[in-house]
């Protein structure tokens, strides 16, 4: 019988984070469970009582599993459900407030691949290079920016609203002149 000589062991984890729902959320989940409860109390306490932490239960079931994790080893980067090799990491970029905003809104491609959760606000941009691939990037939430652009080998960022000064704004208006007296 032959022996495997090199046992499997996984890669070591680098950045590893579960996008756990926010507290507000839970009240929320708890909220709804109430609300079941008081809908089937014409039915009787005991009906209400039971449908309240059915679906209770059932909403906290669905938030948990759902939960994605973002995981930076050796060899791939697991963001959700997608994974990909290393070699095929981009530039990588963090951004928080303004340009979190800026990223998941107006700034943002279509075609990326996105794992955002509403209640995070700083988010990640991690550039893909594999050519056979249409992804152009892959757009993160994370409550640890600077922990995940580290461990891929990138930067943060600070976005600044670009700001017109009025002497631009008063030369390039149509009704600017150059020539005294002209109206």
């Amino acid at each position: 019988m032959a022996e495997n000589p090199s046992p499997q062991h996984p890669a070591p984890v680098h950045f590893r984070e579960r996008l756990w729902p926010s507290w507000w959320i839970w009240v929320v989940t708890l909220g709804l469970g109430a609300t079941a409860a008081v809908a089937f109390m014409p039915v009787g306490i005991g009906w209400g009582v039971v449908a309240g932490i059915i679906a209770l239960g059932l909403i906290a079931f669905a938030l948990v599993i759902s939960t994605p994790t973002i995981e930076v080893r050796d060899e791939t980067v697991r963001v959700g459900r997608a994974t990909i090799e290393r070699e095929f990491i981009g530039d990588v970029t963090g951004y928080r407030g303004a340009a979190a905003y800026h990223q998941r809104g107006p700034g943002l491609n279509g075609i990326a691949y996105m794992c955002i959760r509403g209640w995070i606000d700083p988010v990640v941009r991690i550039g893909i290079t594999d050519e056979r691939d249409s992804t152009p990037y892959w757009l993160t939430s994370t409550r640890r920016p600077e922990e995940l652009t580290a461990a891929l080998g990138g930067v943060m960022v600070q976005y600044r609203e670009p700001v017109e000064s009025s002497e631009a704004e008063a030369g390039s208006s149509p009704d600017a002149t150059d020539e005294p007296g002209t109206a």
